[in-house]
């Protein structure tokens, strides 16, 4: 059997429990219960229909170019590494790192007295094969009259002939020594091969150089024109080829990492010959004139081959656009300003815009901003950031009610 005390106790502590439950209940519904005073919870209904904010563009009509887009490296058409074609002292450099040179200006001058003195050699010898070849001529020919009233054997006369000619083969032989002279000497002259823009210099004044050098004098890098190499998938390969066998110049665009400016604009050179088996990509080469040298070699740009231009096609802007469960879809403002919920057909996009093949029409309003709040039905007030190009708006009874506040205060004022 319990204990009296303690029953009395347990009992005490569960009233002081049940009172306090009951004091929060009773305080906090008081606390949260409308005040049905003056019809305010009618008030706040309408509140409810209060028009949404948004800003609004029409659909309209114009052409949209369609474009491939890929990540490109800048390659200059040609490159050259400078190199000296003979071996000796540098004399002098006669360029500066970075400076745009034309094909056939001198660069550089190697020492060349060791190759003017073998040219003076070569040329003695090849004076002294011309002087041997008159003298073996002259005999032949007298060679010949004896032979003719036969003084002479006939072999003496084939022995003249021999030597006639081998007189002839030295004096080509020393013909091509004197060239072979005269062009190691030309190559003490470096000449740019080809126009270009130079980088840094790899050997100074004084050093030896040799024909061998691996890393030559310098580098010279085509930068005018230049051209963009990028790939393309597999799937998109008879957009660009069929034009381009057709014989159409397909524009090229070279935009900035942000693809926020336009580097460069040029044309489709050519396509490569295979697709990689690796990646399923085929590799595109496009041509730039470069003038203003915005493009760099081996810097890495954003690429927009433009394939087709749509004409006259039905745009919105991109923002517009809406995508869930029932596909994709917009908001159109309608009649008194309501919003509608239009599922749409999607074309082409240029990123900015986009074309819709079906479910709108020119000229009707798509809300761009305000999209969170909106629903089937809801009112709405388009809003613009010029106010002269604002749209009209249609005034409603669910309105906010000013036309109806204008009008009672003007009755007022006319009462006696």
């Amino acid at each position: 059997m319990p204990n009296p005390p303690s029953s009395r106790r347990w009992f005490l502590y569960s009233a002081v429990a049940l009172v306090f439950v009951g004091g929060v209940w009773y305080f906090g519904f008081r606390a949260e219960a409308p005040k049905p005073s003056g019809g305010s919870y009618f008030r706040s209904s309408k509140g409810n229909a209060q028009p949404v904010p948004v800003r609004a563009e029409a659909a309209m009509l114009h052409d949209l170019a369609v474009h491939l887009r890929a990540i490109g490296t800048v390659v200059p058409l040609n490159t050259v590494t400078v190199r000296s074609r003979v071996d000796g002292q540098l004399l002098r450099v006669a360029f500066s790192e970075g400076q745009e040179v034309t094909a056939g200006q001198l660069l550089a001058e190697i020492d060349p007295l060791p190759y003017q003195l073998r040219l003076t050699q070569m040329e003695g010898q090849l004076r002294l094969s011309e002087s041997q070849l008159r003298t073996v001529r002259s005999d032949l020919e007298r060679y010949k009259v004896l032979n003719a009233q036969t003084l002479i054997s006939p072999q003496q006369l084939e022995a003249q002939q021999a030597l006639v000619a081998e007189r002839e083969g030295a004096l080509a032989t020393a013909q091509a020594q004197v060239e072979d002279a005269r062009r190691q000497l030309a190559y003490t002259r470096v000449e740019a091969p080809i126009a270009g823009r130079l980088g840094l210099r790899q050997v100074d004044a004084g050093n030896i150089v040799r024909a061998g050098d691996a890393g030559g004098m310098v580098v010279i890098t085509q930068t005018r024109p230049i051209s963009v190499m990028f790939t393309i998938p597999e799937m998109e390969l008879q957009k660009v080829v069929e034009p381009l066998r057709a014989g159409e110049q397909l524009v090229v665009e070279a935009w900035d990492r942000g693809e926020g400016a336009v580097l460069a604009t040029g044309s489709l050179k050519t396509v490569d010959n295979q697709i990689d088996l690796a990646t399923g990509t085929l590799r595109l080469k496009a041509e730039f004139a470069n003038a203003d040298e915005k493009l760099f070699p081996n810097q890495f740009v954003n690429v927009r081959l433009r394939v087709r231009t749509l004409k006259a096609a039905l745009v919105i802007p991109g923002v517009a656009v809406q995508y869930g469960s029932r596909g994709t879809y917009v908001y159109v403002v309608g009649a008194e300003n309501k919003v509608t919920v239009r599922d749409l057909v999607l074309g082409p996009s240029d990123g900015a815009h986009q074309s819709v093949t079906k479910g709108l029409q020119a000229g009707e309003l798509v809300v761009l901003e305000g999209l969170d709040r909106l629903r089937e039905g809801r009112l709405v007030s388009v809003v613009s950031d010029d106010p002269a190009k604002a749209p009209p708006t249609r005034r409603t009874e669910g309105g906010d009610g000013k036309g109806k506040g204008d009008a009672s205060a003007k009755k007022k004022k006319k009462e006696p």
